[in-house]
């Protein structure tokens, strides 16, 4: 975070951040936590509420790693982990179910699944175990908000498809006729592969465009 001078390195800072959000995001480049992507994502309110979930365990659990990584045996290292996740877990899980049951039981399981979730656990291990609590919370929270968006893309894509609605206000007028595939299972698989395809392709154009032509022979 710092220089040889002391000086405050605001370009590390800001990449650590940026990376979740873009160039190593964790659904549309890493293709990480499928299961909640695919099985929560058919609102756009379930998605940003599994979104923030997962942004409030990685951005602790990365923090808490960081600052004893020093004193968790290397042994018992996963183990210590999965059980710091598995506090802000039933944190976060209490928190929802005092702001609203209907969207509790709405994400059901997949509360208690973030427990598992590669993602958090990767960047518990990849990550905060290795570098600054800074650091380590500017990975957490980009790596979490990438996470947010890439739901947010899936959600309210399906929800105005497949209900008409975006965050349960109506878009449409009454003849509208959803898309009722969209809000079922297989709906998620294919509004994945059409961001994936559009993900892809746009980072495509930027790496060909960052790339110099080769100069003419004379």
């Amino acid at each position: 975070m710092t220089d040889s001078k002391g000086r405050v390195d605001t370009t590390t800072s800001t990449d650590e951040f940026i990376k979740g959000l873009w160039r190593e995001n964790p659904v549309f480049v890493q293709v990480l936590g499928m299961c909640p992507v695919l099985a929560v994502t058919n609102s756009g309110i379930n998605a940003l509420a599994m979104g923030l979930a997962t942004t409030f365990v990685l951005v602790l659990s990365n923090a808490l790693v960081s600052m004893l990584r020093h004193f968790i045996p290397r042994q018992v290292r996963i183990a210590t982990f999965i059980l710091i996740i598995a506090t802000f877990v039933t944190v976060v899980d209490y928190l929802i179910q005092a702001i609203s049951l209907d969207l509790h039981r709405a994400l059901g399981a997949f509360i208690s699944l973030i427990v598992v979730n590669c993602l958090i656990l990767g960047r518990a291990e990849a990550f905060a175990s290795k570098n600054s609590v800074g650091r380590s919370v500017l990975d957490g929270l980009g790596m979490g908000l990438g996470f947010t968006f890439a739901l947010l893309c899936l959600g309210c894509a399906r929800e105005i498809l497949g209900n008409g609605s975006l965050f349960g206000v109506a878009l449409f007028p009454a003849g509208y006729q959803p898309w009722i595939v969209m809000i079922l299972p297989s709906g998620g698989f294919f509004t994945l592969a059409l961001w994936l395809l559009l993900f892809n392709h746009l980072k495509a154009r930027q790496q060909a465009a960052a790339t110099p032509l080769p100069e003419a022979s004379p």
